[in-house]
């Protein structure tokens, strides 16, 4: 069965179709192995839910196939930009933020790529995200950046790291759970960058780890915990369709409803969002990859009954699906 007829087995309406949404993390691509761009990104985001605006999120999409190597990544903030342009001239979410890659190890020489992103962003890029998940298991694949343990601690990627913060542009920070620890001593040792660490801080649960979800937790929060101390970062809340997370969403018969997706995330998700606040959180789609798992509008219904189930206040509400993404990419309401 391929995933789009899995997916259509679970129909669902909108648990609540007027409450803002700005999802803060998608991609886009055309791939020799799938195409996602903006009309599929406008069917899923115009599902039902009150999508309004959204970022992208580089995923090595559109890369020039010429000139310098590090300046390659240049080319996929100008594919973006022409899909956010079509964005804002048709009906549905509008793409209003752009993260692309650069390569930190660069150290200051990463400032060149940086101010070609700006330029090529055209009012949109916001910052990059260099990819840092690696585990020793040879059952764990790495980012797709073919990272090196203990990038972050890298003096070289330090000072690249910091460069982006004085040109006043963000990190998007993806790893697995056993890495965030060195996102604390990142954080620590260069306040002055902004940081968003991606979805709920990859719990692994696959290879070494799978079936030892309650270990995963007992290594991950207390990272997750002194991470909050340093009040520039943020987190995404969601990655939780992905495989790789061991729950099994994706090995179900049929595609699950919103309800099996809350019951199975809603500790993981209200532990995050007690620890760093609803003003230092944000509900992500990661979509298309968390089609793995459940469809769009599944997902954020999941997130929605979660918001009721916790009793979060409108307020609170408003900031998990809107005021923290618009706040942290410094979008225009």
């Amino acid at each position: 069965m391929d995933k789009t007829t899995w997916l259509a087995a679970t129909i669902e309406e909108p648990v609540d179709s007027l409450e803002e949404i700005v999802d803060p993390h998608h991609h886009l691509w055309d791939f020799p192995t799938g195409t996602y761009l903006l009309p599929e990104l406008h069917q899923d985001t115009g599902a039902g839910h009150n999508v309004t605006q959204t970022v992208f999120v580089e995923c090595g999409a559109g890369y020039r196939d010429q000139g310098p190597e590090h300046l390659r990544p240049v080319g996929e903030i100008e594919f973006v930009r022409g899909q956010a342009e079509l964005s804002a001239e048709q009906e549905g979410a509008e793409i209003a933020a752009i993260v692309g890659f650069a390569d930190l190890t660069r150290g200051e020489a990463v400032e060149e790529v940086l101010e070609a992103q700006q330029v090529a962003g055209g009012g949109r890029f916001r910052g990059i995200r260099h990819a840092n998940a690696w585990d020793a298991s040879d059952q764990i694949r790495e980012s797709h950046t073919k990272p090196p343990a203990g990038l972050l601690g890298h003096s070289n990627f330090r000072a690249g790291f910091a460069k982006l913060g004085e040109m006043g542009f963000s990190f998007d920070a993806w790893m697995f759970h056993p890495q965030v620890k060195e996102l604390v001593d990142l954080a620590a040792s260069v306040p002055e960058t902004p940081i968003v660490l991606d979805h709920l801080g990859g719990p692994l649960g696959i290879g070494p780890y799978a079936g030892i979800r309650e270990e995963v937790r007992a290594t991950l929060r207390p990272a997750l915990e002194a991470l909050a101390q340093h009040e520039q970062v943020v987190v995404k809340v969601g990655g939780i369709g992905m495989s790789i997370y061991g729950v099994g969403l994706n090995r179900l018969p049929e595609a699950p409803t919103s309800e099996q997706v809350a019951e199975l995330w809603s500790e993981d998700i209200r532990h995050c969002v007690d620890t760093f606040g609803p003003e230092r959180c944000m509900f992500e789609s990661n979509f298309p990859v968390d089609r793995q798992g459940c469809s769009y509008t599944v997902l954020f219904n999941a997130f929605q009954r979660v918001a009721e189930e916790a009793g979060w206040s409108s307020v609170e509400r408003a900031e998990l699906f809107s005021g923290t993404a618009r706040r942290f990419y410094r979008l225009n309401p």
